[in-house]
């Protein structure tokens, strides 16, 4: 294992599907606008509202439910800004309500449009989690009121993992008159996900966290929700999403989700029990560590794990240099030297949320890398404390 390359970081981003690889280089010459009429066109559309049938499905909606976007990000932004429509007509329907409720260990992209929001006269309320990032749905249930028009609740979280109880938080929601969005980008692809029997209005997720491309998201409307294009000009995805389609991404999205429907239960089984395997290495050869995140309601190949005494961007590249690539974190922090504010939201304190790694697993890790794993962390942990003036030994 010295000279091979493990990846570890899959939340961050996952390779390409070789089937997925296979399709794009198939359809690499597809060139065709697909708004123009002619055939070339014609072959592009087909391709595209073939690919859409094949993405409804794996979430059980409709075809005319799903939108084709540029990313995860684009589809939370979508949704979000929609409170900015109020007192407007969307698309024909009334969309009045204001107020936004979110979590405090949402997606950056969730927070920081949530923040721009609320300095725009949009009242919004940043609801706290418990120790394993569990949103309390009484607290919830508190926080709504007649001027709640969304409330966006992540899925899954793509730090620690938690996984919410989206369809009971969904009710609650309904019961107040509100719309429900979930940030799904870390779930689909990796989880069963049913968009009738969670009952959300919204969904959002992204191609290139299954093995698909980059570059090519999906929002789930669900019918006769309100709605305003975020980007507006062109009369495409039905005049909900200006700009022409990324048809060879989209084509792409759709050999990803094929062979997520064939294989993600196996792969499920796979990594949950790779997980356990590393997860008990740790805390059998290494002292003085924390599991982060809710230890069943949590997604299969996520493990976030605090190391007292040891500096997370230390062990990162110490372990880069072994030839293991994980993360601190979000990818889309990266850079940032504040703590992870979803560690930070569980009750870390910053010294502790600065000393965590989140270890991400996909279908292409083996048992044997998690073994050469566990042969090399503990005598990182261990070089790096030796070197701590304040690690003492000892929580």
């Amino acid at each position: 294992m010295e000279n091979e390359l493990i990846y570890l970081d899959h939340n961050a981003t996952t390779p390409l599907h070789p089937e997925v690889e296979n399709e794009l280089v198939r359809y690499f010459s597809l060139f065709g606008n697909p708004s123009s009429m002619h055939t070339f066109g014609r072959k592009s559309r087909e391709k595209i509202e073939n690919v859409r049938e094949i993405v409804a499905s794996l979430i059980n909606a409709d075809t005319d439910e799903i939108i084709f976007v540029g990313s995860g990000s684009e589809a939370n932004n979508t949704v979000l800004n929609l409170l900015q429509c109020r007192g407007t007509l969307c698309r024909g329907i009334s969309f009045s309500r204001s107020g936004l409720i979110t979590s405090s260990i949402e997606h950056p992209c969730v927070m920081d449009t949530s923040r721009c929001l609320s300095q725009h006269s949009i009242q919004t309320h940043f609801l706290e989690v418990d120790e394993y990032g569990i949103v309390d749905t009484d607290v919830l249930a508190s926080r709504l009121s007649d001027t709640t028009g969304l409330v966006s609740i992540m899925y899954a979280n793509n730090e620690i993992g938690t996984i919410q109880d989206i369809k009971r938080i969904t009710r609650i929601v309904h019961e107040h008159g509100a719309l429900m969005h979930t940030d799904a980008v870390q779930a689909v692809g990796k989880v069963p996900i049913d968009v009738k029997d969670l009952g959300v209005d919204f969904l959002s997720f992204s191609g290139h966290k299954f093995y698909g491309p980059k570059g090519v998201g999906v929002l789930y409307i669900k019918r006769g929700t309100p709605y305003c294009p975020f980007i507006h000009g062109g009369h495409q995805e039905t005049g909900r999403r200006a700009g022409t389609e990324n048809s060879l991404g989209i084509i792409g999205l759709g050999k990803a989700v094929e062979m997520a429907k064939l294989e993600m239960e196996e792969i499920e089984k796979r990594l949950f029990g790779l997980k356990e395997k590393l997860k008990a290495g740790i805390l059998d050869k290494i002292p003085d560590v924390k599991i982060n995140g809710h230890p069943e309601k949590c997604l299969p190949q996520t493990l976030n794990v605090s190391f007292f005494g040891a500096e997370g961007e230390a062990i990162l590249l110490y372990l880069d240099m072994e030839g293991i690539a994980v993360s601190t974190g979000s990818a889309c922090a990266s850079g940032s030297l504040d703590p992870s504010h979803v560690l930070l939201a569980t009750g870390l304190g910053p010294e502790l949320a600065h000393g965590s790694i989140r270890f991400s697993l996909g279908r292409g890790n083996t048992e044997k890398e998690i073994d050469y794993v566990l042969d090399k962390l503990p005598h990182i942990i261990a070089k790096i404390r030796d070197m701590s003036t304040v690690y003492k030994g000892g929580k």
